[in-house]
Order: structure tokens, then sequence, then C-alpha cells
């Protein structure tokens, strides 16, 4: 059975990760600010909007200390990920609609197996 790096270039692997990792983070967090609003429009859940906010805020400072502090981001990052995640895979697994709770939960453990991948030693 081939190993990790005969079928993938590790170096290319790390490389690019940290590269990847800052806009997965970005996007991540655009989604997470775009559904609390969506959230407080639709359903005027002040809550939602309070922490779809505050999570993206912390997404983007995640992206942005990345390179230079990136075990501080992937901890910021690794937070984020798994309190989203704690919120929204038990609610797609119970209400089966893709959107909201799909697409976070989706998200969310695709962030947190994403920082890892980008906090392993290179």
């Amino acid at each position: 059975m081939a190993s990790i790096p005969a079928i993938v270039p590790l170096g290319l692997l790390t490389s690019n990760i940290v590269a990847f990792t800052k806009v997965y983070y970005l996007i991540f967090a655009f989604l997470t600010i775009l559904g609390g609003v969506m959230g407080y429009l639709k359903a005027k859940s002040f809550i939602s909007l309070i922490s779809g906010s505050i999570s993206g805020a912390l997404l983007v400072i995640a992206s942005y200390l990345l390179p230079s502090r990136p075990i501080v981001a992937g901890c910021i990052a690794l937070f984020v990920s798994v309190l989203l995640a704690g919120k929204f895979v038990p609610d797609f697994v119970h209400k089966k609609a893709f959107v909201p709770g799909g697409l976070m939960a989706f998200l969310s453990v695709a962030s947190i197996i994403v920082t890892i991948l980008a906090l392993l030693p290179k």
C-alpha cells in the first residue's frame, strides 16, 4: 500500500497548504458572517448576527496571523471551527437541511482538517 508521501510530494503539500488555508479561512469567515446576517434577516435572530460576526472576525484574524504566528492562528481557527461544528453538525443531522446546517457543518469540519494539515511539521 502506498504511503502519503508516495502519492503526494510532501514538499508540494507543505508549500501550498498555508496559502490555501489563509484563503479558506477568509472564505469561511465571509460565509459565516453572511450566515449570521441571513439568520438575523430571516428569523430576526440577533444572536445569529452577533455569533456569525464574532466567528467571522476571529477567522479573519486567524487568516492574517497564519504566516507569522501559525500556532496562535491555528488555535483560534480550531476554537471557532469546533464551536461551529458543535452547533451545526447536530443541527444538520436532525433537520437534514443543507442550508445553513449542512453547509456550516461541512465548512467547520473541513476547517478543522485544513488547520491540522497546515500545522503539521514541514
